[in-house]
């Protein structure tokens, strides 16, 4: 679907049973609307579809032939060319799909919703997985690497947790779901998991390691600077409510006296991308810390304290993506100018949704940072 030719933005869909190919123009004529909101550490990426289509179109067949079940599949990937740049927005399955009258007699409209191949690992639930001497992150690479066929490759980054278990004492296993495993194992040392579209159609970066705000930072961001203006609409906010000071503790191996060790955000994790972070109101145990050394529990707790305490400023807003020339990118760097000294700088793309329709393309954004002014001087054109 091309949004217009004013706007030199171009949707494309490749839609297949496990593996996606390239649909027929019938199907991108039928297409109405579509969404793409990425993932974030707490949530999987979304998509939805909006096709109007005749009652007997066989384009409804082909999206209700899963009719729910995950097994067979429809993979879905929507991509998108902006002024010659090509992205892809969804690698994904589709969950559900809805049949309402359309607009016209005898029309009707499909719409098709989904989620990001995470979906994938929540399928088979397994009775019992052992993984001898494995550490953390080697238990996710194996787990990933299962899925190798469906262009999922795992970038896994070393946890700090360096804990691999003698077979002779404990043996780490697994029961249920793959997804809720690895999430589990994020969670333990303060990482996060999501899944990474692209950057060819049909591949898929599945990311465990610590969400941290570095890298190329994206042109600016701009809310009130005259003709180079490209937000139409944004707020933000500063909550100085929710900061904790996570607690680890630990047992003295001699004593087994419980030993509470306060700790602070690791700055190799959440870099200071703010000046003035907010004063810790709250304590917060972490929970199974005990089985550490005071090493690894310190560690823990800065990687926790990192993930706790990453967003007390948020700023949300919708782009004019014609405007910027581009799309912008979740999980990485973007700069901010014109919304005020408090809010200027350097801000890490938490969340993007992107709307297309005929003649528009739209993107909706959230913005987080770990403290109020910038710690920049002048933010990169």
């Amino acid at each position: 679907m091309t949004s217009g030719a004013h706007t030199g933005a171009e949707l494309r869909l490749h839609i297949g049973p496990a593996v996606p190919i390239p649909v027929g123009e019938d199907v991108m004529k039928a297409l109405v609307s579509a969404s793409v909101t990425s993932a974030t550490a707490e949530a999987p990426g979304v998509f939805q579809l909006v096709f109007e289509i005749d009652q007997n179109s066989p384009l409804m067949t082909v999206f209700m032939l899963s009719g729910g079940a995950p097994i067979p599949m429809i993979r879905v990937v929507i991509s998108a060319r902006v002024n010659g740049s090509d992205s892809v927005l969804m690698d994904g399955v589709m969950t559900n799909h809805e049949v309402s009258p359309g607009p016209a007699p005898g029309s009707a409209r499909l719409t098709v919703t989904g989620e990001d191949m995470s979906r994938v690992l929540d399928y088979i639930a397994f009775r019992e997985m052992i993984y001898p001497a494995s550490p953390d992150f080697a238990r996710v690479g194996l787990i990933l690497a299962k899925y190798a066929f469906l262009g999922i490759i795992p970038k896994v980054i070393p946890s700090v947790l360096l804990d691999v278990p003698l077979p002779t004492s404990r043996i780490p296993h697994q029961q249920g779901k793959d997804l809720a495993y690895i999430r589990k194992l994020a969670d333990d040392v303060g990482y996060i998991f999501r899944m990474e579209p692209g950057p060819e159609v049909g591949m898929s970066f599945a990311y465990w390691g610590p969400e941290i705000p570095m890298g190329e930072v994206q042109p600016p961001l701009d809310f009130d600077m005259d003709a180079a203006k490209n937000l139409t609409s944004a707020s933000g906010g500063f909550n100085t409510q929710d900061a904790t000071l996570p607690i680890v503790v630990i047992l003295n191996p001699e004593t087994k006296v419980p030993i509470p060790i306060p700790t602070v955000a690791n700055p190799l994790l959440n870099p200071p991308l703010g000046a003035i972070p907010p004063i810790p109101l709250q304590i917060t145990p972490i929970t199974d810390s005990a089985k550490y050394n005071p090493v690894q529990g310190a560690l823990i707790g800065m990687a926790k304290a990192a993930q706790i305490n990453k967003a007390p400023m948020k700023v949300s807003g919708q782009l004019d993506v014609i405007r910027y020339g581009r799309l912008l990118k979740p999980h990485k760097l973007v700069s901010l100018r014109g919304f005020g000294a408090p809010f200027n700088g350097l801000h890490y793309a938490a969340m993007v949704r992107t709307d297309f329709a005929p003649g528009s393309l739209t993107q909706n954004f959230e913005l987080t940072r770990n403290g109020v002014l910038s710690t920049v001087e002048k933010v990169p054109a």
